[in-house]
């Protein structure tokens, strides 16, 4: 699975941690470090696989197996928010298409 941020959305570090603001409403996010580190890896070219081995479980204590299953589930859940799209391919910046072939 690959996947990139969506549009229309704010996002600055602050410490160790990602705020982001969603412009449609509002709302604003708090990511803590590991969701930061996986946000700020969110290229669409990349995939999580290879996020989760050079990213996440190089820089934290976790194993291979409880870092991929907890960054599927994070990518989900901030899919389900509007604030990520993936995709079973590479994307680029331009790719309007999101996962399942939904406009994003």
């Amino acid at each position: 699975m690959f996947f990139t941020r969506a549009g229309q959305l704010a996002a600055r570090r602050v410490a160790d941690e990602v705020v982001i603001l969603r412009a449609h409403d509002s709302s604003l996010f708090v990511l803590n470090p590991v969701a930061s580190a996986l946000w700020e890896a969110a290229d669409g070219r990349t995939s999580l696989d290879t996020v989760v081995r050079d990213v996440i479980c190089q820089d934290f204590d976790v194993d291979p197996e409880t870092a991929r299953r907890d960054a599927s589930e994070l990518v989900a859940a901030l899919e389900a928010e509007g604030l990520l799209r993936t995709s079973e391919e590479p994307m680029t910046a331009a790719d309007p298409v999101a996962h399942e072939g939904r406009p994003a």
